[in-house]
């Protein structure tokens, strides 16, 4: 190559131009013999020697030329490409180097024909084979499991950003809508602001706008280049349906999630499905769909909307649970911070517990037997969950280390420096409340996860505490809101605290990957909760493992005994708590034979309700159960002898009417039906209901 000088002979170059002669063999003599009786026919083949010559010379310096760049370039390229191709079908032909799969510095075609190059520096590769669409071979980085190996909860750290604002709309997270339309604060509000404009540029359909194009397929490239290696993904139950009255855009987000799924399957990335809103909403605040009251679990129309949420749960669990989905979908979050000191502690626990049981009654017990349930803490700290439901098979707990929520001013100097000083008493905080009791929660709990956390150690920024929000933040939040003043020593002291927040969680999902910019002012202005945007500007670790030994290295040191019990991560041999399967006939109380009347009265059959047609529980067959009378302290079974894994046989019908989930690129016609539903205070299956349809057909992204 010109500009580059080779030592001569050294294997794979060329020789310098005529050099290549002295391999030639010489002219025999007798082609210069000068007999006179073949004169004519040596002047007829000079030409034919010295053309056939020519043509010798060039061949030798070809093969020189050519072989060496084939055997040294082109095939270790190709064998690198065969290699790296794990898809079975044909070659992606929106990729241009016709791969199914590649590394760092490889080359993506989007499905909207944009062109990025991969980068990922820490072993990462992506697979995507359209005739192989649920491959599940990709790894986000070398220190990841490949999605098609089981994820080890006692030793693998979860790495995760959440991308909030996606599919459940906050004002700090797209404050341009909220600027558009001032009279909203919440997605209730919204949806009813935008459906009333009729201009142009108007109407509900900005939100499937915003839903495909707020996060695009480079997002969750970058995110896996980032060395993250799981999303929090949270969705609404207006995805699935909305009933009369509610003015949530319906039935239009589920294809775009589905289009983030097969994103995360195509970059090696685990998904914790978070549903994040409820009927009645479960906490009153903006991002349960609508602020003010809490009227799941609470209220006239608590046990109702409870059921509903039970509802959809049902209906994700069964999607989540297929073979496709769950190796990309082993986490579901059944429900996202519900206000536990508005609902009370014993009706969320029997909520959980019906959940349970119902979620394990479709996808039966232990390892790859459906999803973990997700749990959320319900804001009064983990060790309230200590030893809740032992014996209950693969339940995560889920928890929301914030400062900035804690009503304090949060005022003391983060910008300390840019050395060990760095972040103030921030760092030291985070290692402090959080580090010890995450992991006293995985010994007396189990699975303990940070669902969310940020570098909002105050509540500044665009809408953090809602659209008439006040913060309460005791210095100047506008300093705050434009990281483009930033300086080094405040960028060090969120550095800290970063790292800090992420080796007391240990397993956590930073809240969120992405922050839109204001529309007033172009910018992001809550820029302490954009991963994205600390990442590009330097205040989160281009590397998340290099925060572990932080809090060590601040003398907070509480560390985790290492192993968790079995029924926790539903490893075999689990034990089951015993339970009884409902088939059993029923006992019904006789009525009393009359004596002494000559009329026929009717005496009643003992049973008011026909419709009540549930069995009685019996034993299990086949099962050993300890003495119920005495079982204290007796050994919990080693087998499938309870914990519901049967429970599905017995309290549900066939699921005509049921509203389904439709996979990428189906249509799904449902008809309305009947269906049982179940009392949440008794876990009993009582009479019929309708549920609403899904429309006969929903058209859906494909990648």
């Amino acid at each position: 190559m010109e500009g580059h000088s080779v030592e001569e002979g050294a294997p794979g170059t060329p020789l310098p131009a005529g050099e290549g002669d002295r391999f030639l063999e010489q002219p025999r003599a007798s082609f210069l013999d000068s007999n006179t009786a073949n004169s004519w026919d040596e002047k007829k083949a000079a030409p034919i020697v010295l053309a056939l010559a020519g043509l010798a010379i060039l061949a030798v310096v070809v093969l020189a030329v050519i072989l060496p760049v084939y055997f040294k370039v082109i095939k270790p390229k190709q064998d690198k490409q065969d290699r790296a191709a794990t898809g079975s079908g044909t070659r992606n032909p929106a990729s241009p180097t016709g791969a199914t799969s590649g590394g760092n510095g490889s080359q993506i075609i989007t499905d909207t024909n944009v062109t990025f190059t991969y980068i990922n520096n820490f072993g990462g590769n992506w697979v995507y084979d359209p005739n192989d669409p649920f491959n599940n071979d990709a790894r986000p980085n070398s220190w990841t499991p490949a999605l098609n190996t089981s994820w080890d909860f006692e030793n693998d750290r979860i790495y995760g950003v959440n991308l909030g604002g996606l599919f459940v709309i906050e004002p700090f997270i797209t404050p341009a809508f909220f600027e558009k339309y001032p009279t909203a604060v919440d997605e209730w509000t919204l949806s009813e602001a935008m459906a009333a404009d009729t201009s142009p540029g108007g109407g509900l359909s900005q939100l499937e706008d915003h839903y495909n194009t707020f996060i695009v397929e480079q997002d969750i490239a970058q995110i896996a280049g980032a060395g993250l290696n799981w999303i929090r993904l949270p969705i609404p139950y207006w995805a699935i349906e909305v009933w009369p009255g509610e003015p949530f855009l319906a039935k239009t987000s589920w294809k775009y999630i589905l289009r983030i799924l097969g994103w995360a399957r195509k970059y090696g990335l685990r998904v914790n499905l978070d549903l994040h809103t409820a009927p009645g909403s479960q906490n009153g605040y903006n991002h349960s769909g609508k602020l003010g009251q809490v009227d799941f679990l609470n209220g006239v129309m608590g046990i109702a909307n409870a059921q509903r949420m039970l509802n959809y749960i049902r209906i994700i669990t069964e999607f989540i649970t297929q073979e496709e989905y769950l190796p990309v979908v082993p986490v579901f979050g059944i429900i996202n911070e519900p206000l536990l000191t508005t609902i009370g502690q014993d009706q969320l626990s029997a909520f959980y517990l019906e959940a349970h049981d119902m979620i394990r009654g479709i996808t039966g017990l232990g390892e790859g037997h459906g999803p973990f349930i997700s749990i959320h803490d319900g804001f009064i700290g983990v060790d309230s969950w200590a030893d809740f439901l032992p014996g209950s098979d693969r339940i995560m707990l889920d928890t929301h280390p914030y400062f900035a929520f804690d009503g304090g001013s949060n005022d003391s100097p983060i910008a300390t420096g840019t050395g060990t000083d760095a972040g103030g008493v921030w760092p030291s905080q985070a290692c402090n409340a959080w580090g010890p009791s995450m992991n006293i929660s995985r010994e007396d709990f189990g699975v303990t996860i940070a669902g969310e956390f940020s570098c909002g150690y105050n509540d500044c920024g665009l809408y953090v505490e809602g659209v008439n929000g006040t913060t309460s933040y005791g210095g100047d939040c506008s300093f705050w809101q434009d990281s483009s003043s930033w300086n080094e020593t405040v960028k060090a002291g969120l550095m800290e605290f970063a790292l800090a927040s992420m080796d007391a969680n240990q397993n956590w999902f930073f809240w969120t990957w992405q922050i839109g910019n204001s529309s007033a002012s172009n910018r992001v202005e809550s820029p302490l909760w954009s991963y994205k945007l600390g990442l590009e500007n330097g205040w989160i670790p281009t590397d998340p493992r290099t925060a572990t030994g932080t809090c060590a290295a601040l003398g907070v040191s509480n560390p985790w005994n290492g192993t968790f019990l079995s029924w926790q991560t539903g490893v075999e041999d689990m034990p089951f708590l015993p339970t009884y399967l409902p088939t059993a006939t029923v006992n019904t109380l006789p009525p009393p034979t009359l004596t002494g009347t000559t009329k026929s009265i009717s005496v009643g059959d003992g049973w008011f309700d026909p419709s009540d047609t549930m069995s009685a529980p019996t034993a299990i067959a086949g099962c050993t159960y300890p003495d119920a009378w005495d079982a204290l302290n007796a050994v919990i079974p080693l087998t499938l002898c309870g914990g519901g894994a049967t429970a599905a046989t017995a309290t549900t019908s066939p699921d005509a009417g049921v509203a389904t989930l439709p996979t990428t690129g189906s249509t799904t016609s449902v008809s309305t039906g009947t269906s049982t539903t179940t009392s949440l205070s008794t876990g009993i299956t009582t009479g019929t209901s309708t549920t609403t349809p899904l429309p006969a057909s929903i058209a859906t992204a494909t990648q």
